[in-house]
């Protein structure tokens, strides 16, 4: 996949906060270096974030932050650890890798998202352990709530979850929970860091994950999340160890298979893509992985 340059997605109305503002406010500028750049900006006509690298009082990465937080596009600083690093699209949004998962979402919202024919609901699997489906799951979900899309996260991986791990949930209530009818909806969790993110963790680990996910409420429940939320990413077990993804694939009705270069075998990938075509779930393409 080719490159582009990173392009910001933004979400509403510009702040009337001026970037200089923010960055005092954020403690990456003092009011006296403030005034040093103003004062270059006005003599020389430039831009405050141009003035600022000219003086060397400020980086590219602090302009980034401030135009976000005008923008109010989610962005986290490094020093930040509310959440796992492993959240590339929250906290180095203008790296490749981010860029690929935009252009990833571009693919998506114009095969298969569209809210008018209730297309919804996408699962992501892999016939393999470590190919890379958490940590796609993840950072999808991220671009498209940045993108302004009520998003909503399924850890429907009730074998060895790990969406709770990547976003510091704690051992909570989860979908296992929701399924086996020991509690409601509210086990959603919106993620204050990510305006538009909520994540249905999935809950302690069962004896019967594939029994759970076989049974029409998991449907209906997928159905009725789908009620307010515009995007819903599931994150699946590996296919080619159990039956689940296979399940959870023809509940969303649609899957986007990964594979990690250099370890997914191509017959197992092959055979997951026959399987899931068996079932009917569209498939709405595939993604390399070599994070």
């Amino acid at each position: 996949m080719n490159l582009m340059e990173p392009t910001l997605y933004l979400n509403g109305a510009a702040s009337d906060r001026s970037i200089g503002a923010i960055l005092i406010d954020a403690g990456r500028l003092t009011a006296s270096d403030a005034e040093r750049i103003l004062r270059l900006q006005k003599d020389q006509g430039m831009r405050f974030g141009d003035a600022a690298i000219k003086l060397k009082l400020l980086d590219e990465d602090d302009i980034r932050f401030a135009l976000c937080s005008q923008f109010d596009y989610p962005y986290l600083p490094a020093s930040d650890d509310s959440l796992s690093h492993e959240l590339v699209a929250a906290y180095q949004p203008f790296s490749p890798v981010v860029e690929q998962l935009r252009a990833l979402r571009s693919q998506l919202m114009l095969r298969w998202f569209d809210a008018r024919a209730d297309r919804k609901t996408l699962a992501i699997v892999s016939p393999g352990q470590g190919d890379g489906r958490s940590f796609i799951a993840a950072n999808l979900a991220i671009v498209f709530s940045q993108l302004g899309e009520r998003t909503l996260l399924v850890d429907a991986d009730l074998r060895s979850p790990r969406q709770h791990e990547l976003f510091k949930l704690g051992h909570c209530a989860g979908l296992s929970s929701l399924l086996a009818g020991r509690t409601n909806a509210e086990t959603v969790i919106s993620v204050p860091a990510l305006i538009g993110l909520s994540v249905l963790p999935a809950g302690a680990v069962p004896p019967n994950p594939q029994e759970l996910l076989g049974r029409s409420v998991f449907g209906d429940t997928l159905r009725i999340l789908g009620r307010d939320f515009d995007v819903v990413i599931i994150d699946t077990p590996a296919a080619a160890n159990y039956a689940d993804a296979q399940t959870v694939a023809a509940r969303a009705g649609a899957a986007l298979i990964a594979a990690r270069k250099n370890r997914s075998l191509l017959p197992d990938f092959v055979d997951l893509a026959h399987r899931l075509q068996q079932s009917g779930t569209t498939l709405v393409g595939s993604v390399l992985c070599d994070q």
